[in-house]
């Protein structure tokens, strides 16, 4: 198994996943504010996130996540979709930072868990 840690808005959420695992599952496992509008089939861009460290670990970006990424907001080199970037090895970690875009997604999906940014 590897490690996939997730940071956002100060805090930080961190589960197992194994080889074939995508970051949008691993982030179900811990409840991570990942936004997920599509439900993970590359339809949107709201499970978007930048990986920080342990893209040695994930599947190569496709075209289709590319074409996704191209309307997304704030796309950098490290830029993924979570429903799209799959665990390949199964040792190590993958430290990775929700998006903006990923958090207003994720809060306004789920308007009962109030959004920490707005105390």
């Amino acid at each position: 198994m590897a490690i996939v840690r997730w940071r956002a808005h100060g805090k930080t959420w961190e589960t197992d996943a194994a080889v074939g695992d995508s970051l949008r599952d691993a982030s179900k496992k811990v409840d991570a504010p990942e936004g997920d509008a599509c439900g993970g089939v590359c339809a949107c861009s709201t499970c978007h996130v930048y990986v920080l460290s342990g893209k040695e670990l994930l599947s190569e970006a496709e075209e289709d996540e590319e074409d996704i990424l191209d309307k997304a907001f704030d796309v950098r080199s490290n830029s993924r979709l979570g429903c799209q970037a799959k665990l390949l090895k199964d040792e190590g970690v993958i430290e990775v930072e929700i998006t903006r875009e990923s958090l207003d997604a994720f809060y306004n999906e789920h308007p009962h868990i109030p959004d920490p940014r707005k105390r």
